[in-house]
């Protein structure tokens, strides 16, 4: 049966130094090529950073912006994936042929190929547009992969509609954590200075990022996409101060059966390295369960309620930011 040594990492990028964030990337890809990695997943927008582009104009963002798979970044990924012989996902802004800016995320194979996908639900910025695809392919190590992009996973629709292309593994690279969601009972900020103190009082930053803003609010819903759609999945995460939010990290790697097969608690840039196991598929409750759907009685979950809003709306309207 088939297995694969996957990776997902946790790292705090510099806002908008590219060659630095690369540099970073490399850094990590020698350290999983030494370890037998041969897939290996980075946070949302980990090359041009995150949450400062809500504060560029359109034309600091295209400057900041790339082609794909044109651009340098990709072809700089893609030469990495080669000389290791390994799948690497990287996260970035594009700037499309035709003009358009897309938070979107980078996976390039050992075969040459390179895969994009485009953020289905982008509002970080007025000048990102979202996507309007699923991206689900095979990979040269035999297994087939999907990306959803932080929002992205928080639709259920969204996941289940990645599986049934066929998904035996969800890349799912975030920012997230510490953010100001506005929802009473999910997270919320973390106190910055918790962050640039957390040499001197790591426990007080620990409790957060273990806690409903982090690690608590992630596993009440990111197990149940593993698990009802029976896939392995893949979080990378940033970690740490991001313009004036602070990042849980949490990276981790969970199972079909939404079990946590590895995952980082450190306060700092970190990787998770775990085997995934092809065989706890063929048994797993959400591939059962795929298969006993009746598609005849879904025919409303395509159909619009007239309450749908803009993902920017739905985002922020409680005060989130």
């Amino acid at each position: 049966m088939k297995r694969l040594r996957a990776a997902a990492v946790q790292f705090q990028h510099a806002p908008g130094d590219k060659g630095a964030n690369l540099a970073t990337v490399r850094r990590f890809v020698e350290r999983a090529a030494s370890d037998g990695v041969e897939l290996i997943a980075f946070p949302e927008c980990c090359i041009s950073g995150y949450w400062h582009l809500r504060k560029l104009s359109r034309d600091e963002l295209a400057a900041l912006a790339e082609p794909v798979p044109d651009g340098p970044t990709t072809r700089a990924v893609a030469q990495m994936s080669l000389r290791q012989r390994m799948t690497i996902g990287v996260g970035l802004v594009e700037l499309a042929p035709d003009g358009r800016l897309y938070n979107t995320y980078v996976v390039a194979m050992p075969d040459g190929a390179v895969r994009a996908h485009r953020k289905l639900h982008a509002f970080v910025s007025e000048h990102l547009s979202s996507g309007d695809s699923f991206t689900v392919f095979d990979t040269p190590h035999g297994w087939r992969l999907g990306v959803l992009i932080c929002y992205d996973n928080n639709i259920v629709e969204n996941a289940r509609a990645t599986a049934l292309a066929g998904a035996e593994i969800l890349l799912a690279p975030h920012q997230t954590g510490g953010c100001r969601s506005g929802s009473p009972y999910a997270m919320s900020a973390i106190d910055v200075a918790l962050w640039q103190n957390r040499e001197r009082d790591p426990d007080a930053l620990r409790r957060e990022f273990a806690g409903v803003k982090g690690r608590e609010w992630l596993m009440r819903w990111l197990p149940s996409r593993a698990h009802d759609n029976g896939m392995f999945l893949v979080f990378a995460n940033g970690v740490g101060q991001d313009d004036d939010e602070v990042r849980t990290g949490n990276a981790m790697i969970l199972d079909p059966y939404g079990r946590t097969l590895a995952e980082s608690t450190a306060l700092a840039d970190d990787m998770v390295v775990a085997d995934l196991d092809a065989s706890l598929r063929e048994r797993a409750t959400g591939v059962r369960w795929i298969k006993a759907r009746r598609p005849e009685l879904y025919g409303s979950l395509a159909a619009r309620t007239g309450k749908e809003q803009d993902t920017r709306t739905v985002r922020f309207e409680y005060g989130g930011k």
